[in-house]
């Protein structure tokens, strides 16, 4: 038996880059520090949308953006890419 040939491929890297799709919390990070002011978790989550950044099919995908951005404060401290600027309000730690 003969092995097909298989036809050239782009790279890993190239496919992941074309076809992965930014997180909400990505895209958190991206629309805070295009703004350079504190912006609350549902505007953030609007504008991302609205610029195409990310999309949820989530009946409230504010409240996942705000416990992924909580999270990651926590956890990472001041290497974080968020602060908390105000209750409810953050900005990019950027």
């Amino acid at each position: 038996m003969s092995k097909a040939k298989k036809s050239p491929k782009a790279s890993s890297k190239d496919q992941q880059h074309s076809t992965k799709k930014m997180s909400g919390l990505d895209a958190a990070a991206k629309v805070l520090a295009e703004a350079g002011e504190p912006m609350n978790v549902k505007a953030v989550v609007e504008a991302a949308m609205a610029k195409g950044y990310w999309t949820s099919n989530g009946a409230t995908p504010w409240a996942t953006v705000y416990s992924a951005v909580i999270r990651e404060i926590a956890a990472k401290k001041e290497a974080s890419r968020f602060r908390k600027t105000d209750r409810g309000l953050f900005e990019s730690n950027r």
